[in-house]
């Protein structure tokens, strides 16, 4: 057993998780003394158990625990991973919580032995990449994450918290091995030769041309350089459509444990990269082309719209709190500004790794048709590098799409 690992953890399963829940006093608003409960696995993800435990007789009562192994579950016990990262998760949702309750989970209480977390239950939510997957569109996420992101990122930087409170906070949000699973998986590992790279033949040529790439590997190397030096905000670190809850009402952003203060471009960008995941998927999941069209245009629509709902509630929550003298209206537009072209680049990035890297996305390759999934993938990378290499020219929101959709896919090849 790793050496941080407490002498009391034990991994709980769908039976032992309800004799816990019955211990636990933060529970008891919500589950009676004695009642019969019921409980079943409903993790998916790479790295955790989730538990869902409901009252029989009314199943509305419910809660959803989240407990941290030792090692990362994609891979098996010989990849191990500090279970501290069960304490970040659970202190980033209370902070954001206190900042935007209404986007996040509810957390009931942390528990320091079994690093496990119990929270709200999102039951009458979907995962988002399994909506976007499915042609669905949300009217409301634009606003909703938009704000989420404004708030989170803005008032957990330099421009609202006083210098202690700021570097006591990038101290205690320390988190060096999930940073280094992404300093690794999405900065380095897809632009070089790796066992741990999972993408199909097809697309070989093209993942070829990008590792040979010096121009491109060079932009990606100044991304890794921000991502590590860049203390700017307490980020989500993993802000994906695979962790965000939504419905036609409600959007909730789950699963901080990769959080740390790092650069903000890098959650903005996970967004934004995320969606034209989807948009390129969309070229082989849409075959009406009408169809394919409205929600592709849906699709770059919401990120036009994030990007402007981001800039007008860090304009109310941030920059109207600043001192205009040392932070002049110049200085706000340069600050904005860099944040948009560091949401290209990084975005590009989180792109690029989900189509040539370790844990790509269901939206390409859950795609059954080879053809159509490899000129989805193609698109993917096409649209990452234009991003990445161009950023430098983005000036607004428009100019970010712009460069986006003029991409087309490489596949099938030319000769």
């Amino acid at each position: 057993m790793n050496a941080d690992v407490s002498t009391q953890y034990r991994p709980l399963d769908s039976q032992s998780v309800v004799d816990y829940v019955r211990q636990r006093a933060e529970l008891r608003d919500i589950f009676r003394p004695g009642e019969a409960l019921e409980a079943v696995e409903v993790g998916d993800g790479n790295l955790n158990l989730v538990f869902k435990v409901w009252a029989r007789a009314e199943p509305s009562r419910t809660v959803v625990l989240k407990q941290a192994l030792p090692y990362l579950r994609l891979v098996g016990d010989s990849w191990p991973l500090p279970t501290d990262r069960a304490r970040i998760e659970a202190e980033a949702l209370k902070i954001e919580y206190s900042l935007v309750p209404q986007h996040t989970p509810r957390v009931y209480f942390y528990d320091p032995d079994l690093y496990l977390t119990a929270m709200q239950n999102l039951d009458r939510h979907i995962i988002m990449r399994k909506g976007l997957n499915a042609g669905v569109k949300y009217p409301l996420f634009a606003e909703h994450i938009g704000l989420f992101l404004a708030k989170t990122l803005g008032c957990t930087s330099d421009l609202v918290l006083d210098y202690k409170t700021k570097k006591e906070e990038v101290a205690r949000f320390t988190n060096p091995e999930l940073c280094k699973i992404t300093e690794d998986l999405v900065f380095t590992e897809p632009y070089r030769k790796t066992e741990r790279n999972q993408y199909h033949k097809e697309l070989e040529p093209q993942v070829l041309a990008w590792q040979a790439d010096d121009a491109l590997r060079t932009e990606v190397a100044q991304m890794k350089e921000k991502f590590m030096t860049q203390a700017q905000a307490l980020i989500h670190g993993d802000l994906h459509t695979g962790s965000i809850m939504v419905n036609q009402e409600e959007t909730y952003a789950i699963d901080p444990e990769f959080a740390f203060y790092g650069p903000m471009g890098f959650d903005v960008g996970a967004v934004i990269g995320n969606l034209f995941l989807n948009y390129a998927a969309q070229e082989a999941r849409i075959p009406d082309p009408v169809k394919r069209a409205d929600f592709q245009k849906y699709l770059t629509d919401t990120v036009i719209s994030l990007w402007k709902v981001f800039v007008r509630e860090f304009q109310r929550h941030i920059w109207d709190r600043v001192d205009p003298i040392n932070m002049p209206k110049a200085y706000q537009d340069d600050y904005m500004l860099r944040i948009l072209q560091d949401s290209a680049g990084m975005g590009a990035c989180k792109m690029m790794r989900r189509v040539i890297g370790l844990a790509g996305v269901s939206d390409i390759r859950g795609i059954e048709d080879v053809t159509g999934k490899s000129i989805a993938a193609s698109l993917a990378l096409n649209i990452g590098r234009a991003l990445i290499m161009r950023r430098r020219e983005i000036r607004t929101i428009e100019d970010l799409v712009e460069i986006a959709t003029s991409c087309r896919p490489s596949y099938p090849w030319t000769h």
